[in-house]
């Protein structure tokens, strides 16, 4: 998706230990309008499949999530990260953020996930794989099925892409970083 590479080389900046920071147009501050073009692009990657669920993580997979959901006249379920006091039948997993440098458990509550779904997963990064193990785990306890991962940026030095490739299912990242060495950007 070369509109959204243009986006990262341009506004995207780099820090130490492997991040690359798009809060201005992604997971921060969104523009709206790159969202929609990344949704309309997810619609078209995953066309052949067939899901009747869009998933994700709160919160920066809830926007471009909600616009694939909104395209496709499919409800959208997000992992929370904290359960709530109103919750009490319920689905949990923990998850590592490689942002955060810490764990957190995420739920989703077992009326909205279950052996009748196939879900299909989007986020905005795909690093280590964390938080879509996470995710899978979550499709596994409920008996749903998985149709796919889509991610707006995959990290493809941290392994995550490969790893869940390489376990059969289909995965599409709009925007591959190849590199973030010496904190210089280098796309695929």
């Amino acid at each position: 998706m070369q509109e959204l590479k243009d986006r990262i080389m341009r506004d995207g900046h780099c820090l130490e230990g492997g991040i690359l920071k798009v809060d201005n147009f992604i997971n921060h501050q969104m523009d709206p309008t790159l969202m929609k073009a990344c949704a309309i692009e997810f619609v078209r990657l995953f066309a052949n499949e067939k899901f009747n669920k869009i998933v994700t993580i709160e919160a920066s997979g809830i926007a471009p999530a909600i616009l694939v959901g909104s395209l496709l006249n499919l409800p959208v379920v997000f992992a929370k990260k904290k359960v709530p006091s109103t919750m009490d039948n319920y689905l949990m997993t923990e998850v590592f953020s490689f942002t955060k440098r810490r764990s957190y458990e995420i739920v989703v509550d077992k009326r909205f996930l279950g052996p009748n779904d196939r879900v299909l997963f989007i986020d905005d990064f795909l690093a280590n794989g964390n938080a879509a193990k996470g995710v899978l785990d979550l499709v596994n306890q409920s008996g749903s099925s998985l149709a796919g991962m889509g991610f707006i940026i995959e990290k493809a030095f941290q392994q995550g892409g490969e790893e869940l490739r390489r376990q059969g299912i289909h995965v599409e990242s709009l925007a591959i970083v190849e590199s973030l060495d010496n904190c210089e950007i280098k796309l695929r």
